[in-house]
């Protein structure tokens, strides 16, 4: 939800970054090996006991994740740069949720209820992303929906920051995530 309608706050800056980037000669698949090793970084930082320091990591992953899609619909766009923006913000996802069961191994129920509703919902968006013949500002249809990234890094900020609520904050996700693919999945049957 707020990827689709706050972009228009950040994409300034996103814009400007894009440029920079393409200003010094790198190219949209560089910026997003950089964006994953910032996001596993994000992991690492939480693992060894600086969560502050993860979740800045994992905002920044963020935005330059954002950036590297700018630079994309400002050069040559890649098959295979889409299929790497994608995997890797999931590789990312999931090391943050292996991060918090390491150091939180009392919550590894909720954790893994999570990761189900995270894939059961990722699945649904690109499922309907590839049958639709509907093409958005992505190389793909964009479905968009109540949890979308940034209200995926909102929670796990929460999640890294206030341990005390983990569980709570957890389940809220799962909720938040799997009510996001049901409403997909309801859109793709009005859409297709």
């Amino acid at each position: 939800m707020l990827d689709t309608h706050a972009r228009k706050y950040v994409e300034p800056s996103i814009e400007r970054s894009a440029r920079w980037f393409l200003d010094k000669g790198r190219t949209a698949n560089e910026v997003t090996i950089l964006a994953f090793l910032v996001g596993v970084g994000a992991s690492v930082w939480y693992i060894t006991g600086f969560p502050v320091v993860a979740v800045l990591f994992l905002w920044l992953s963020g935005f330059l994740d954002a950036v590297d899609g700018t630079m994309a619909r400002h050069s040559e766009t890649s098959p295979f740069g889409t299929v790497m923006d994608v995997t890797f913000d999931r590789v990312v996802e999931i090391g943050i949720i292996l991060a918090i069961a390491f150091v939180h191994p009392e919550m590894l129920w909720p954790l893994l209820l999570l990761s189900v509703s995270i894939i059961f919902s990722m699945t649904v968006f690109l499922v309907v992303g590839t049958v639709s013949e509907k093409v958005g500002m992505k190389s793909f249809y964009y479905q968009a929906g109540v949890a979308e990234r940034t209200e995926g890094f909102l929670l796990f900020s929460l999640m890294m920051l206030v341990p005390q609520w983990l569980f709570f904050s957890t389940l809220f996700f799962f909720v938040v995530e799997t009510f996001t693919g049901l409403q997909r999945l309801f859109e793709a049957k009005k859409i297709l």
